[in-house]
């Protein structure tokens, strides 16, 4: 039931994060859920790896805060 809560406090933080920036949410997506790495997101979305780094750092940071937030 723990588990069950956690995702759908993910699922709206990333819809929320998707409203806010549609490009953050994407990578999550990829990075998360399509177990893409660094370079093979980087390649999807067109960006340099130190793109998808820094987003993803900012938007872990985010979608953490986000479900503390709301859960």
């Amino acid at each position: 039931v723990e588990r069950s809560a956690e995702l759908i406090a993910l699922d709206d933080a990333l819809k929320t994060l998707a409203t806010l920036d549609p490009q953050k949410a994407r990578m999550v997506e990829l990075r998360y859920f399509g177990g893409l790495s660094i370079a093979e997101t980087a390649d999807v979305m067109g960006v340099t790896p130190t793109t998808i780094k820094r987003h993803w750092r900012f938007a872990k940071a985010w979608l953490h805060g986000e479900m503390q937030r709301t859960g």
